[in-house]
């Protein structure tokens, strides 16, 4: 089913396009804490968004923006600004619509389904974004996202806090390791995840995201995993207690 995430702090107006969309049998997504609007937005994995400009905090055209620099995913802007020069900086900022308020429902559903159908390929441009709680990973090009900043990781390295994230801080053994970034748990040095380990902690850390990555003596790593009962923390290293 389709997806389609709202970007609208005017309860009444959310509800109103919320209850239209689903009629219209799309699933929907409201943003409805906006100190993060864009990290929300990416949270959803949309295949289209509806965004007001008229927002706490951040302006929908700064969001506009942010999206657009990272996917191809289709933009609606819904405001009550109809000067024409509102609308051809929206355009500019690479929004696909621009839809003045108020408007027939009729004429919104028209204006959607016309523009998922120009957007066909791109639906779900934002699934391949992972949630890592204060970063992104592009895991279709382990490109790293940190508060506006960017940077490719080697593959490997990609891979790693790929598997790492999706367990959401949850131990990694080292043979899930071996068998997601080499296809094995057999014939692979040990002192091959050591090393590429240390190269993604030290990536990391260029970002300001030191000790992120911590490890659990003799049974694999971890995405901040918190202590648990018996345990003791030393220098980035979980240690198990006896």
């Amino acid at each position: 089913m389709i997806r389609i995430t709202i970007v609208e702090d005017e309860s009444f107006m959310r509800e109103e396009l919320s209850l239209i969309l689903r009629k219209a049998g799309y699933e929907v997504y409201e943003v409805q804490i906006f100190q993060k609007t864009y990290e929300e937005i990416l949270k959803s994995h949309p295949d289209l968004v509806l965004l007001d400009v008229n927002l706490p905090v951040q302006s929908g055209f700064e969001i506009c923006k942010k999206l657009k620099e990272k996917s191809q995913c289709p933009v609606m802007i819904l405001t009550s600004r109809t000067q024409l020069k509102d609308e051809i900086h929206g355009l500019e900022l690479g929004a696909e619509e621009y839809l003045t308020k108020p408007f027939h429902k009729e004429r919104l559903l028209a204006r959607i389904q016309n523009l998922l159908r120009r957007s066909k390929g791109f639906y779900g441009s934002f699934s391949h974004m992972e949630d890592g709680e204060g970063f992104y990973l592009d895991k279709n090009t382990y490109t790293l996202f940190v508060e506006g900043q960017s940077a490719v990781l080697p593959e490997t390295e990609g891979k790693l806090l790929e598997l790492l994230i999706r367990k959401k801080g949850e131990l990694v053994t080292k043979q899930e390791l071996f068998q997601g970034v080499w296809g094995t748990a057999e014939y692979v040095d040990e002192n091959i995840l050591q090393v590429n380990m240390t190269r993604l902690r030290k990536s990391l850390r260029g970002f300001g995201l030191e000790g992120r990555v911590q490890t659990i003596r003799g049974q694999g790593y971890c995405l901040e995993r918190k202590n648990y009962e018996g345990e003791k923390q030393d220098s980035g290293r979980i240690i198990l207690g006896k």
